[in-house]
Order: structure tokens, then sequence, then C-alpha cells
């Protein structure tokens, strides 16, 4: 049964390596190379937003894969939630970077 008042995330909605048919749900001028669960966790705590990361779990897509996926209180809609995220993750990445130079 799905859960309503949830929202999923899964790491390939943000990745820029990926095209629409293969997942992305993002403009890839939001997007981000090869995202990790661990990211789409930090940028969603840092917006505030409550969430629960499910580790082994596989996107449908590429069930091969176990890239987990987040879990988060549905406040508002869906895509207005991906591209706030989408701008968390670019906040990240870009401290990320600049530390590592």
């Amino acid at each position: 049964m799905r859960k309503q008042d949830k929202v999923i995330l899964w790491p390939a909605y943000f990745d820029s390596t990926k095209t629409r048919g293969e997942g992305r749900k993002i403009p890839k001028s939001l997007a981000v190379p090869s995202p990790k669960i661990t990211e789409l966790k930090e940028a969603a705590e840092k917006l505030g937003f409550e969430c629960e990361l499910v580790a082994d779990a596989s996107y449908p897509k590429t069930h091969w894969l176990k890239t987990g996926k987040l879990l988060i209180a549905k406040k508002e809609a869906k895509n207005q939630l991906l591209k706030k995220i989408a701008k968390q993750l670019q906040k990240i990445r870009a401290t990320v970077s600049a530390k590592s130079v």
C-alpha cells in the first residue's frame, strides 16, 4: 500500500548523467552528476524536511543497483520539493569542491 503522506525521492531524479527517460525529473541545469543518497538526506535536512533513509532500496528502472531512497513528509508539491532539494544539492557540491581546492 502506498504511503500518501510521504514523497519518495531517488538519486536518479537528480542525476545529470541520466536522461528524462532514465529517470531524471529535474532540468539538467539543476542536476548534479551521480548524487549519493547521503547527499540527498543532507540537503533535505538542511531545508528542514523530516526524512527517512532506506539504504537498501533499488530504483525500479535499475533494480540491480541498490541506490537507496529517501522518504520525505509531504508538505508541498513534489515538483517544488525536487527543485528545492536540487538547489541545495548544488550548494553542498559547491562547498565540498571549494574545500577540496
